[in-house]
């Protein structure tokens, strides 16, 4: 059986705790691999590998930083296609949404690649009498990001390649159900020219996730999970001196407005709600129809679409999507599915009791579909993460703008509608951190920023964009003034008041 090995000081390392953790292929069920779990102390180890190599790499200036990546980004196209198969065999996704998960990622690497620029501090000349006062943008040193697995090359991208541009060495600790990629993401950078040391990676448990947390070394974590396990994550952090931003679940509504493009609807509903088979933190879960005409019309234009849906493996190029990641969560994802059916929601379509000729022992969940759902159900207020797609009728707009807004999450919303004054409304009003205005999946680009509002996130800085550099960098700000050149600049009179400019 293949070992999956942590990569520290630029190499691969067999870990000495003796605890090992089961890699899945979800396409049939089987033990691929096993994954090491580390110990604090292995972690602690880590840490002051990378505090040393940080401070070589944080002197490196910003301009050879930014080349190392733009290496990287060519290693990562050249070998994109092996790396999409790898994930996909460990995730269960097929092959070209993987290649998806890897390129978004490289987007935040492409945004990195111009940090010269993007370090740049402020300078103010003659702020008082021969003084001027410039700023300027330094790395914290070392820190840390804890991934999950339903997106294992896009996040870690997300958050090492802002942190490793600005200058600090990155721990990276992914999710123990797909942690391949994540290593080979290691060894491209080291590929790419990274000093050893700069980016680590170490496979583990919540004991990796304390040692992370708790390590004095470590300026500042990211987080991306489940909203509990987020809000932990802060607490602890912030408890222990560090920044953390720590991104939790989900619970996406899509509105769609009597006048919309129903096909459309339709189309952006089946992706949004199915693809990756639901595993997606942005995926949209609850669609809102407004009226009993669009509900209806809604409802009966699904079903054809629904049918339509392909299941099958990773590697099927025709498949729509895959098996889900465990068999834990193909059966937290039934649990929820019976919860709404005794919660009184019409099971519309059931995607329960799916096998795939030849894969029966996969992890694979049909499309599900509920109408009359109501928010007092707990299977509408919790996070299900899997292809089940709820209906929720509303009357009125005012209804309908209410139902994301007052929802315990605020990760992502859409408005499907051809009335700009309504959809104006609703991105200005509703309680939402990512607005989509016809657009279902309303994930921001690189250059802009990512992040929720509510129990989907903790923490006051989002990740990547001009926020991403923000996080993992610390300001010093600088007041000088120099002797004049004419002379008669002798010692003046002590003040005992607080200096000012007038």
């Amino acid at each position: 059986m293949r070992d999956i090995n942590h990569f520290l000081g630029g190499s691969s390392v067999v870990g000495n705790s003796g605890r090992y953790g089961e890699v899945f292929d979800p396409n049939t069920g089987a033990v691929q691999a096993r994954v090491q779990l580390a110990t604090a102390a292995e972690v602690d180890a880590a840490v002051a590998t990378a505090v040393e190599a940080q401070r070589g790499w944080g002197a490196t200036n910003p301009q050879r930083r930014a080349r190392v990546l733009f290496e990287y980004k060519r290693l990562i196209e050249r070998d994109i296609n092996q790396l999409a198969e790898l994930l996909a065999s460990e995730h269960g996704k097929v092959v070209a949404d993987a290649r998806g998960d890897i390129q978004r990622g490289l987007e935040v690497i492409e945004f990195s690649c111009g940090i010269p620029h993007l370090l740049k501090g402020e300078y103010t000349q003659g702020a008082g009498p021969g003084i001027d006062v410039y700023s300027m943008r330094q790395p914290l040193g070392v820190v840390a990001g804890i991934t999950p697995f339903n997106f294992p090359a896009m996040i870690p991208m997300w958050m090492f390649g802002v942190a490793i541009a600005c200058g600090n060495a990155f721990i990276l600790k992914p999710s123990e159900r797909d942690p391949s990629v994540p290593v080979k993401f290691g060894e491209l950078m080291m590929e790419a020219g990274l000093p050893a040391g700069v980016l680590q990676v170490i496979h583990g448990d919540k004991v990796a996730v304390d040692a992370i947390l708790d390590n004095p070394s470590i300026r500042a974590v990211s987080f991306v999970g489940s909203s509990d396990i987020a809000h932990y994550v802060y607490r602890r952090g912030v408890a222990a001196g560090k920044r953390v931003q720590a991104m939790g679940g989900a619970k996406n509504h899509g509105v769609v407005l009597p006048d919309a493009d129903m096909d459309q609807v339709v189309a952006d509903l089946a992706g949004a709600a199915f693809g990756s088979a639901g595993e997606r933190c942005m995926a949209l879960p609850v669609v809102v129809p407004v009226g009993a005409k669009t509900a209806e019309t809604l409802r009966e234009m699904m079903l054809p679409a629904i049918a339509k849906l392909r299941l099958g493996v990773s590697s099927d190029t025709q498949a729509d999507y895959g098996p889900v990641v465990s068999a834990a969560h193909k059966a937290r994802v039934e649990n929820y599915i019976q919860m709404g059916v005794d919660e009184g929601a019409e099971l519309v379509v059931d995607g329960r009791g799916f096998t795939l000729q030849g894969h029966e022992g996969g992890f694979f969940v049909g499309p599900t579909l509920f109408d009359h759902v109501k928010p007092a159900m707990q299977s509408y207020q919790e996070e299900i993460f899997g292809p089940v797609l709820q209906i929720v009728r509303a009357d009125t707009f005012e209804e309908a703008l209410a139902l994301p807004s007052n929802h315990q999450y605020g990760n992502g919303v859409a408005i499907f509608t051809r009335n700009g004054a309504a959809a104006r409304e609703f991105a200005a009003n509703v309680e939402v951190g990512m607005v989509g205005i016809n657009v279902p999946i309303p994930v921001p680009v690189a250059y802009h920023t990512f992040g929720g509002w509510k129990r989907s996130a903790f923490g006051d800085t989002n990740v990547h964009g001009p926020e991403g550099v923000k996080f993992y960098t610390k300001i010093k700000t600088v007041t000088q003034r120099w002797p004049s050149l004419s002379g008669g600049g002798g010692v003046t009179d002590s003040s005992f008041v607080i200096p000012t400019m007038a």
